[in-house]
């Protein structure tokens, strides 16, 4: 029986969404076994990011996903090296952002760069988000409220009407 195909990636995976699902399904589809570098926590604090949710939740949630084998903590960039040989990496995959960024580990594995879905990121989503004024969220805590009281009143009117 031949080794899989492992591919390994890294990022910071924080506000998950689409655009991440679609990345890891086509790195998934390179191999067999696809393995995640998580940003750690302390990490991104060395990067000046700052993410939403810690590095267990996102940790939780990358390994929800179908497409994700295994995930370990990214602590630096210099270790990447390491873990391609330690994982024992037969392709490096990452976004076309970081195109040339990473050629070096073609000397220990094939380096792959693919598109980023158009139109989405986790920045974007956190300047959209950045810019709701606080009036606009009690409008909208208002409006979810009204929802609600409406949903509870018809299943009331309907959980009466059974009996």
């Amino acid at each position: 029986m031949s080794k899989p195909t492992v591919v390994i990636t890294y990022g910071t995976f924080d506000l998950f969404h689409i655009g991440h699902v679609r990345l890891l399904k086509r790195l998934r589809a390179l191999g067999d076994k696809l393995i995640v570098g998580l940003s750690s926590d302390e990490f991104n604090a060395i990067k000046g990011k700052k993410s939403f949710f810690s590095y267990e939740e996102r940790k939780e949630i990358l390994l929800s996903c179908k497409y994700v084998d295994e995930v370990f903590p990214e602590h630096n960039w210099e270790q990447k090296i390491d873990d391609v040989q330690k994982y024992q990496a037969d392709i490096f995959g990452m976004g076309n952002d970081w195109v040339g960024k990473f050629d070096e580990l073609n000397a220990y594995c094939r380096v792959v760069y693919l598109e980023r879905t158009e139109d989405i990121s986790t920045t974007e989503i956190k300047n959209n988000l950045s810019r709701i004024t606080p009036k606009q969220c009690q409008e909208l805590e208002s409006s979810l409220h009204s929802a609600l009281d409406i949903i509870k009143t018809v299943s009331n009117s309907l959980n009466l009407s059974d009996k």
